[in-house]
């Protein structure tokens, strides 16, 4: 008899945390970048009470009898789906139309691309976090840095000449005292001025020098993930590379199945108002009714108590 009363308290603590994760949906219906989360079930462990017998010359094969013990959560997915465009004033802001992540993390990693050795190229890839809000703006020493001060990651431009043999942090090229055009990764110098920075349609970060000449400072570069739902989010709007989600490799911004750049405007969380309201009236049934089993267990259990007075 108590089974039941088991099979209710599996239940609460299921439908518990899939109300947790919906009300984690609702919390971050206007956090830019956000995946809502779903919440799958699947049946708790059985009780065999008599095995399936097959049929003999005299009698036919009998069925096997099990007693469930309830249900717990199954998965607990994100949804990739991309979220709305918000548009801003901010020519740094960017949003991804469409699969991947932009790359940032802390400075001084160098990931060397060869195509020939994708399984290396991943295993850099790992030190740095993966994020698809693109509230972008330049530091004091003119690096590119998200909202939380992470450097941005991308292909690197040195006189206006891209560099395609790896993946750097993109920074404002800095120039000697007689105002000569240093190489990438030299700091010698002091970083260019530069007005009216701003990221274009294909990911590349452009400013206008002293002169009025159009100088490019990198191109943003996007992860393409194979199976994003490995990805293990971190603090804030970051997810770290685990071990299945496949080789994560840089590509130039609609190459590589990666979306496209969508600039003056940040994603909006993916987050259904209507489907999580609906999804947190069937859950608050669902809590309520394995409520009434530990109820009625509760009651049988008394009336079995108080067979003998």
């Amino acid at each position: 008899m108590v089974k039941s009363m088991f099979s209710g308290i599996a239940g609460l603590r299921a439908h518990q945390q899939k109300m947790d994760v919906i009300a984690n949906n609702i919390a971050n219906v206007n956090t830019y970048g956000y995946k809502s989360g779903r919440v799958t079930f699947k049946e708790s462990i059985y009780q065999t009470t008599s095995s399936a017998s097959g049929g003999s010359d005299t009698f036919g094969g009998s069925n096997p009898s099990q007693i469930g013990y309830g249900s717990q959560v199954g998965t607990i997915d994100l949804m990739f789906a991309s979220g709305s465009y918000s548009p801003t004033d901010s020519a740094l802001d960017c949003m991804i139309d469409g699969e991947g992540f932009f790359i940032v993390g802390t400075k001084g990693v160098e990931v060397e691309l060869d195509d020939d050795d994708p399984q290396g190229v991943a295993a850099d890839m790992s030190q740095l976090m993966l994020t698809r809000v693109g509230n972008f703006s330049l530091d004091g020493k003119g690096y590119l840095c998200d909202g939380n001060g992470n450097v941005v990651y991308g292909y690197g431009y040195t006189k206006n000449v891209a560099d395609p043999s790896h993946l750097q942090a993109l920074r404002v090229p800095y120039v000697s005292e007689d105002g000569e055009v240093l190489d990438a990764g030299d700091t010698d110098g002091t970083p260019m001025k530069l007005n009216s920075v701003r990221i274009t349609e294909t990911g590349e970060v452009i400013g206008t020098n002293s002169d009025g000449e159009s100088v490019t400072v990198g191109m943003v570069a996007i992860a393409n993930v194979p199976n994003p739902n490995a990805l293990e989010k971190t603090q804030g709007p970051y997810y770290s590379i685990g071990e299945n989600t496949g080789y994560v490799l840089p590509f130039e911004p609609g190459e590589g199945t990666t979306g496209t750049i969508l600039n003056y405007g940040l994603e909006m969380a993916n987050v259904d108002l209507a489907k999580e309201f609906s999804e947190m009236i069937t859950t608050q049934r669902g809590f309520q009714a394995n409520t009434r089993i530990i109820t009625v267990t509760d009651e049988m259990l008394e009336e079995l108590v108080n067979i003998k007075r």
